[in-house]
Formats: C-alpha cells, structure tokens, sequence
C-alpha cells in the first residue's frame, strides 16, 4: 500500500511541465489576438469601417432600384454594424497568423508522420474556407439579389436593414466556408479509418441528395443559392476522394519504429 510520501513523488515534476505548457498557450493566444488586431487597426486606417461595409454591401446595393441604399432602423447600427464588419475581416486577414500560433504549439507532441497529416490539413482548409467565402461574395449574393429583384412587386421598395443584412451575409459567409471543407472532412474521414475509399465511392448517391436537402434547408428559399451551394459540394466530394487516395499514401505511419519519433 502506498503512502501519502509516495503519491506526492508520484506527482513531483509534473507542475513545471504543466505550467510551461500554460504560459505557451497563454503566449500563443496573445500572439494570435496581436495579429487580429494589428489587421483591426491598419483597416480601420484604410479603406475604413465605412469603407468596408460599402464593399460588403455592393452586391445587393447594385441590385437595387437606383437611388435606393440600405437603411438603419438602430440608432447606433451605422457605427456598429462597420466595426463589427471590420473586426470580422481582421480575423480572416490574421487566419494564417492564428493557425500558425495552434499548428506551433501542438507541433511538439506529434509524431513526424501526423505533422505531414496536420499541417497540409490546416493550410487547406484555411484556402477552402476562404474560397468559399469568396465564392459567395462575387457568384451567390449577386445572383441572388439580381433573383430576388426580378421577382419583388413593382409595388414594393426593397430597401434592407444593414444589421439584418451584416448578419444574412455572416450567415452564408459561414455556410459557404463550411460547405467548400467537404473535401479536408472526407479526408480526415478516410484516413482515420472510419470509412474507405470504396465505401465514399457507393455513398455518392447519398452525398448527393443529402447535399441537396442541405441546401435546400440552409440557403435563403431561391434556386440560385440551393444551386450555388449543392453543386459545388457535389464536386468537392469527388476532389476529396481523389485527395484523400494520395493523402493517406503519403501521411502513413513509418514500419520502423526508430522513424516513429516525436520531434523535439
């Protein structure tokens, strides 16, 4: 039976290690939430919080009747709403820089061949993310205000609320970004062994349906967005079946154990 002497050096020289790891993590973040700000700062410089909501906003704007412009029923929106527009895009700009700071501080624990899984991982499903972003921006919200102009009554005078349009765009800013990961996610899948390239081959049908559904249930109710968005999905399923066969040739785990080593 041991002795409470012998569980406390059990215990000693595990608080150093800990406690390192605390203030990396801490050191970590504050580098991360830095490079949001310097972004924050240098756009609130140029083109300016106003400057970007109108960049923001020029794919409905142009879309509407001439002369109309977007309206603010909240006091404060036409202050916050910008800011809250310019802290977003900050993020994006400083993604890479606080991607970097988690890839750093996991980096150590892992084995050589899940650095060679990880780190293409993050790289691409940052580009992913902001491609679909992108996507959105120049393809879906132009289309979609031209569709919705074209079907409005004569009668009625589209003129949207900026709060309400900031957090419409947020929103499929954020279902585009998530639904352009859908070949990283069939990649993890893959590799890790949940399911094989086989079975992602015979599940296409259902993918397909269900990217449909998807769409249907997350898009705003105009053909134009379900499209936009289940299409693309479709494609990526395949890009990713494809990657995944060349990613999981090239992330496996070394037969000799001596290559199996954790780097310093």
């Amino acid at each position: 039976m041991s002795t409470p002497d012998t569980k406390d050096d059990e215990l000693a020289g595990t608080e150093a290690p800990f406690v390192s790891h605390l203030v990396e993590l801490r050191d970590r973040l504050v580098r991360a939430l830095i490079a949001v700000v310097v972004a924050f700062v240098a756009l609130a410089i140029w083109p300016g919080p106003a400057g970007l909501y109108d960049l923001l906003a020029e794919p409905m704007v142009a879309h509407l009747p001439e002369g109309t412009k977007l309206i603010a029923t909240n006091v404060i929106s036409p202050i916050l709403v910008p800011l809250k527009i310019t802290l977003m895009a900050a993020f994006l700009i400083a993604l890479p820089v606080v991607l970097y700071q988690v890839w750093a501080f996991v980096a150590p624990g892992l084995y050589a061949h899940e650095k060679k899984m990880v780190l293409p991982l993050v790289i691409s499903s940052t580009l992913l993310f902001l491609l679909g972003v992108a996507f959105c921006y120049f393809l879906v919200i132009p289309g979609m205000s031209k569709f919705i102009q074209a079907f409005a009554p004569t009668a009625i005078t589209a003129a949207p609320d900026i709060e309400q349009y900031f957090g419409f765009v947020l929103t499929l800013f954020f279902v585009f970004g998530i639904a352009f990961e859908v070949p990283v996610a069939v990649i993890v899948l893959a590799r890790i062994g949940v399911v094989t390239i086989e079975q992602l081959r015979k599940f296409r049908g259902y993918f397909i349906v269900g990217a449909f559904i998807v769409a249907a249930v997350v898009t705003p109710p105009d053909v134009i967005s379900q499209l936009a968005l289940a299409v693309p999905m479709c494609i990526l399923y395949e890009i990713g079946i494809v990657a995944a066969q060349v990613f999981i040739k090239h992330t496996k785990a070394p037969d000799n154990a001596d290559d199996n080593t954790k780097a310093a």
